[in-house]
């Protein structure tokens, strides 16, 4: 029952309609005892030669009044539970995607997406029977079980009864056992179904991997493999839930061999009417539902509580990020790094140490390095993906960030991160996503910004072009610039890009840096890139390497100290002109060819 007693918060919010769905249950319960009461006086009537036309008509009238009730009243008591508690899992589902919009990058680290989406969807559905088949299933075997059992027991025979019910404690004593088993291997089957959900998730995520690698056969046999430990999960449980309905039937069985032996003893007797007799057999036969409901009351239970289990451990879970003092206003100032060391709270390498410089309003910064250098982790903590190891390591207006609520110091900040994501939606949709009711002519603007507009326009639907599942019918080019525009649209006060323009050619590259330098003149810029190029104009630049500062200066500094940055440059510079030396040739060639 602890299920129930965690989802009290919402049975106290719908109490009134379960309270009306269970009166409606306790009516049914009561006019399904008229019937057999209604076959056995007609019997006795038989019987004793006293059957009329008149006793006939009256008895069939009431037989149909009886089932036109039981009818409205079924409706309704369908109506009232299970529509309730639908509810709960519309409440669940919404509480648990707000907790996955909230929670930052290291808790999606520790869960994976399959696993999420199976809390989303088959742990639901369990907690959603509780609420709806469970209620249901607790409430007509004690409603319609008690009711046949006094009925049995004042119009019948108590004597009759009792031997009747000698078998039900077996019955419990089973379920009970059955249902701690249930419990265990629902929790193993869930955990299964998971792993098979990420399996199915990744693998089509990472198709064009998989092809380009010929690995087709080696997943389909993962994919099997998994899918079969599920089934062997699955089939533990179902093998469980098997045992409930023969259980009750055998047990049913039982308590009809005794009850027709000794009522027949009992009729012989004449201490009951054989119409007595055919009543409490009909009624017997009514016990069948309530036992099989608390059968499946028990399975249910069982699910729910594991299923419960599972969800509540997810939205318990704690946000890395926190606000330690909640300022209201909005930062505004110097963005300042001063950190001594950082290291992610699952790692004891250290990933930056000795990082300090400022960034001053309308300046544009580029941040250069090797790959795996920590300019990106730079990013992060700005953005407060990872909080540093003490406040006051990063700091905006001279506050620590953590001082600001998250919400609040995001919305500082357009970022273009080095994994384009577009959604499965219209380019200008994708482009509008900062902004969504921004006009067509901003969106075009933006678009010519970030040096997409052409490329739009070839495309048969233009900007109403469906870009697919994370844009995978666009080039790695592309997504790019459509990530630019929709970080332009939003006319942020700190641009991020984050090794955004790695995909585009220099001469777009080029292009789409004129623009942002007459577009955001004035604003601050953040560049982290691989070319030196990419950040050659910029007010200050800082070469990382190893997690440190290595140089920090101007474009002319830099090459002055003809450290990193100076060998770097030339390295890049040279490659570019021998490319375009290529390509000049190649054009000559295919000329004298034509």
């Amino acid at each position: 029952m602890r299920v129930y007693k965690n989802l009290a918060w919402f049975f106290k919010a719908y109490y009134k309609h379960y309270i009306l769905g269970v009166i409606m249950l306790l009516l049914v319960a009561l006019l399904q005892l008229v019937p057999p009461q209604v076959i056995g006086r007609t019997i006795d009537f038989i019987n004793t030669d006293t059957l009329t036309v008149n006793i006939l008509i009256g008895l069939v009238v009431l037989l149909i009044a009886v089932a036109l009730l039981m009818y409205l009243f079924r409706y309704l008591w369908r109506l009232l539970i299970f529509a309730t508690a639908n509810r709960l899992g519309l409440e669940l589902r919404s509480q648990l995607f707000k907790k996955y919009v909230s929670m930052s990058p290291s808790f999606y680290q520790k869960h994976r997406t399959g696993d999420l989406m199976a809390h989303a969807t088959n742990d639901i559905n369990a907690v959603n029977m509780v609420a709806g088949a469970g209620i249901l299933t607790i409430a007509d075997s004690i409603i319609s079980g008690g009711a046949v059992l006094i009925t049995m027991a004042v119009t019948v025979d108590a004597k009759l009864t009792l031997i009747a019910m000698i078998p039900l404690p077996f019955m419990v004593i089973l379920t009970s056992y059955y249902g701690l088993m249930l419990h265990k291997l629902f929790r193993v089957a869930q955990a299964a179904f998971s792993s098979l959900n990420d399996k199915t998730q990744e693998s089509i995520a990472g198709i064009k991997v998989t092809k380009t690698f010929g690995y087709e056969k080696e997943d389909l046999e993962d994919f099997t493999d998994l899918s079969a430990e599920v089934v062997r999960k699955n089939l533990s449980v179902a093998k469980i839930d098997a045992l409930f309905n023969p259980t009750i039937t055998a047990i049913i069985g039982i308590s009809y061999f005794l009850s027709i032996f000794f009522g027949a003893k009992m009729v012989i007797s004449d201490e009951i009417t054989i119409g007595q007799l055919v009543t409490f057999t009909t009624y017997l036969g009514m016990m069948v539902w309530p036992l099989l409901a608390l059968g499946m009351f028990f399975n249910i239970l069982q699910r729910g509580n594991a299923s419960y289990d599972r969800i509540i451990k997810i939205l318990n879970s704690k946000d890395s990020i926190k606000v330690t003092h909640e300022i209201s206003s909005v930062p505004e100032g110097d963005i300042e790094f001063k950190i001594d060391t950082f290291r992610f709270d699952d790692s004891d390498t250290v990933t930056l140490r000795d990082v300090h410089f400022t960034v001053s309003p309308g300046d544009t910064v580029g941040i250069v390095g090797q790959t795996g250098s920590g300019k990106s982790t730079l990013i992060r903590l700005l953005l407060r993906e990872y909080d540093p190891n003490k406040l006051e390591e990063v700091t905006y207006g001279g506050q620590p960030l953590s001082h600001f609520d998250v919400q609040t110091i995001r919305k500082k900040f357009g970022l273009v991160p080095q994994e384009n994501f577009l959604f499965s939606t219209t380019i200008r949709d994708n482009i509008a996503f900062t902004n969504p009711g921004a006009p067509m002519e901003e969106i075009i603007e933006a678009a010519k910004n970030s040096y997409i507009h052409h490329d739009i326009e070839r495309f048969q639907y233009g900007y109403d072009t469906v870009v697919g599942q994370r844009g995978v019918s666009l080039s790695g080019g592309q997504k790019q610039r459509i990530s630019i525009a929709r970080a332009l649209i939003m006319d942020p006060d700190v641009l991020i890009l984050d090794d955004s323009l790695s995909a585009v050619d220099a001469e777009t590259e080029k292009a789409i840096l004129n623009n942002l330098e007459k577009l955001r003149s004035g604003k601050t810029n953040i560049i982290t890139a691989h070319r030196m190029s990419a950040v050659m104009d910029a007010d200050k630049i800082i070469v990382m390497s190893n997690g440190t500062v290595l140089e920090m200066g101007t474009h002319d500094e830099l090459m002055e100290n003809k450290c990193w940055y100076y060998d770097t440059y030339k390295t890049q510079s040279l490659i570019q002109s021998l490319e375009h030396d290529l390509e000049v040739i190649t054009d000559e060639e295919a000329s004298d060819h034509d």
